[in-house]
């Protein structure tokens, strides 16, 4: 398993090597393959601020506010077990984050669910790699979890998005997507 200072740089030639399915990967820090490569990690509760700064220049729904109120939330989120928030920064920023939110489960032999959302790269920042290191190092999270699968949907329609997804291995079209939206209400 790993452990909260663990950090993530994972390639495309990591994951065919064999190194993540035969457990290499898991003995090992910083994976790393090229110094070019971004690396991933895991949030800190110093990370709001800069996550925050991300939601508000990416065209993503709007994030918790006022401030107090996204600070519990935080905090919240970062003591919820099975819940992993992963960035990549970029200087002082975060440039790309995610998270995996992994749920025990009865059927499939008992591995576990993983569910991957809120994954979000800064505008200036994609095509660099940011992306692809914190849903890589997710995955390779999920696998070391033993999920049996990791599920994500999309809302986005821009087919760059579909295929950046599709280049790290989600496939579309196995299962349907139905979504239940809050029916309205005064509250927050």
């Amino acid at each position: 398993m790993f452990s909260k200072a663990r950090r993530y740089c994972i390639s495309p030639e990591l994951c065919t090597s064999g190194a993540v399915a035969s457990g290499l990967a898991n003995d090992v820090s910083i994976l790393r393959i090229s110094a070019a490569m971004p690396i991933a990690r895991l949030a800190h509760v110093s990370d709001l601020s800069s996550l925050l700064a991300l939601f508000a220049a990416s065209e993503v729904s709007l994030a918790a506010g006022p401030r107090e109120r996204a600070e519990r939330i935080w905090q919240e989120t970062l003591a919820q077990p099975g819940v992993h928030v992963f960035v990549s920064d970029e200087g002082d920023r975060i440039a790309a984050t995610c998270m995996l939110i992994t749920a025990p489960n009865l059927l499939r032999s008992g591995r576990r669910h993983g569910f991957l959302e809120n994954v979000v790269t800064h505008p200036d920042l994609r095509r660099c790699g940011h992306g692809r290191a914190v849903v890589q190092a997710a995955l390779l999270h999920a696998w070391a979890s033993g999920c049996h699968h990791v599920l994500m949907q999309s809302g986005r329609a821009d087919p760059r998005v579909h295929a950046f997804y599709e280049r790290l291995g989600f496939v579309p079209g196995l299962r349907v997507a139905y979504v239940a939206k809050r029916p309205p209400s005064d509250g927050p």
